[in-house]
């Protein structure tokens, strides 16, 4: 099974950007982790602060699932939403905090609507549980 994740505007900052709400761990690290912990499964990783590279890659994805933490762009961009809206492959929206005890801002989730779920609040173990989600799906 080929899973791709897809990581939006500042979380190549992971590990130094307020470590106290998204932990001191890089994101790279992780990924080592947890491709062992979903060996046999094949893990494609992708990360950028720009909206457009997003939409491109959820449009050219070949992959049986995508698991995106869209960051900031989860509350505020519509053309994330229509690219996922206009694919196929499933998509479970994940992010590292707990959303909906933030700020009222990040309450609304513009793509969650036109995700297969959602995960949030389980740090960098979301991904994790978003995998299995797909594989068991």
């Amino acid at each position: 099974m080929k899973i791709l994740i897809i990581n939006g505007p500042n979380l190549n900052m992971l590990g130094t950007r307020e470590p106290d709400i998204y932990g001191s761990r890089s994101f790279e690290s992780y990924l080592a982790e947890l491709r062992e912990m979903l060996d046999g499964e094949e893990i494609e990783y992708l990360q950028s602060n720009h909206e457009g590279d997003i939409i491109d890659w959820l449009q050219e994805a070949d992959a049986d699932g995508i698991i995106l933490n869209a960051g900031a762009y989860t509350h505020t961009s519509l053309a994330i939403a229509d690219a996922i809206a206009s694919i196929s492959i499933p998509v479970i929206e994940v992010h590292i905090s707990n959303i909906a005890s933030r700020e009222a801002i990040r309450h609304t989730s513009l793509i969650a609507p036109v995700c297969q779920g959602s995960i949030a609040g389980f740090g960098l173990k979301s991904y994790f549980l978003a995998a299995q989600a797909i594989i068991l799906s």
